[in-house]
């Protein structure tokens, strides 16, 4: 099969395990990087063994290019991916696929007017840990998916983070910072959501950096820092997020699946590989499930592989733009119904990715 060339557009910190995709997978081809400062495309080009190191424009002009990973900041999301699509690129963005709503709904309107391929990240629910789960629930092992639960609490950025503002400003928050992995996990394995509500609040209304080197800086919060949500899926189940910067410390779970005749622990959706446990009504332990699929390491890029498969055998690709819209929508939608104090009717959906074939 045919490598498919790709091109990187935006080469800060998340660059690298996406660099490294060339070398692990044998479909991908990555041929060049470029970002708006010209040096760090050069260094990571360098880094990479990556034949060529762009300016942006000259990135999209080369015809030999065929996907373009867009990892430029949430704010640039939009732009670029119109820019790379404009271009005749099809586009693979980290997440989220824009900062609002009005901006994801033109990207994939642009995306299916030029009969190209979008998708974007998390890429985690393909991983091992998460379609283990998703095997088991289809093989029936706990019934009817009744209800799930998904935490996502922490103290926030500031204690560790070079440059922790972003995350309270407009396009943060705790939602649309790590939101994305534990919707995107959901949908994968229970299916679309048709209605939300929630309740969010901001606790601190400035907050004090502690890391280097802004140490001592003072952030003004602009977005809530603690969000719960109530997602009401397609299929009638009923699922409870909660995600936080408020949170000094907790022992809830990431996510845990409820079924009529069971109930799977399904491992952080920011990660790839397990643990999975399996606990059956009426048993009195917790059995650890074999991971059954592979990617339990560190493999971001894996969307990206599996959109270039979908290029050269015709197939839909799992981590597709109506899915990161779904995604975006849902994170609006529990905003939008705090402010307004009722329930948001979902405009968007999408299909349930199609299980990972265990020897993909």
């Amino acid at each position: 099969m045919k490598n498919v060339k790709v091109g990187i557009i935006g080469c800060g910190n998340i660059s690298s395990i996406y660099c490294q995709a060339g070398k692990k997978f044998e479909i991908l081809e990555i041929v060049a990087c470029a970002d708006l400062d010209y040096s760090r495309a050069k260094a990571r080009a360098e880094e990479f063994d990556i034949p060529k190191a762009y300016t942006v424009e000259e990135l999209l002009a080369d015809p030999e290019i065929e996907i373009v990973i867009n990892l430029t900041i949430p704010q640039a999301h939009a732009e670029v991916c119109t820019r790379a699509l404009e271009a005749g690129k099809h586009v693979y963005v980290e997440k989220p696929l824009a900062i609002s709503l009005e901006d994801g709904k033109k990207v994939l309107e642009l995306a299916k007017k030029k009969n190209l391929k979008l998708g974007g990240a998390p890429d985690t629910f393909l991983g091992g840990g998460i379609q283990t789960c998703r095997k088991l629930i289809d093989d029936g092992a706990i019934g009817e998916v009744v209800a799930a639960t998904g935490f996502m609490m922490s103290p926030g950025h500031e204690s560790w983070h070079p440059d922790p503002s972003f995350y309270y400003q407009q396009g943060g928050g705790p939602m649309f910072d790590m939101g994305p992995y534990y919707i995107t996990a959901l949908i994968n394995l229970i299916g679309p959501i048709r209605r939300v509500t929630g309740s969010t609040r901001i606790t601190y209304k400035e907050r004090t950096i502690t890391s280097k080197p802004k140490y001592g800086e003072k952030i003004k919060v602009e977005v809530p820092t603690h969000i719960t949500g109530v997602l009401d899926f397609d299929n009638g189940a009923i699922g409870t997020i909660i995600t936080s910067f408020d949170v000094g410390g907790s022992t809830l779970p990431n996510i845990e699946i409820y079924g009529s005749t069971g109930t799977i622990i399904v491992p952080d959706p920011n990660t790839f590989g397990g643990p999975v446990r399996l606990k059956k009504h009426g048993s009195q332990e917790w059995e650890e499930i074999p991971l059954t699929h592979r990617f339990t390491e560190n493999s971001r890029g894996i969307g990206v592989v599996d959109m270039a498969y979908s290029l050269r055998n015709g197939e839909d690709h799992r981590a597709n733009g109506l899915l990161t819209l779904h995604v975006l929508e849902v994170m609006h939608g529990i905003h939008e119904a705090s402010a307004e104090g009722k329930h948001y009717i979902l405009t968007s959906t999408c299909e349930q990715p199609k299980a990972l074939p265990i020897h993909f």
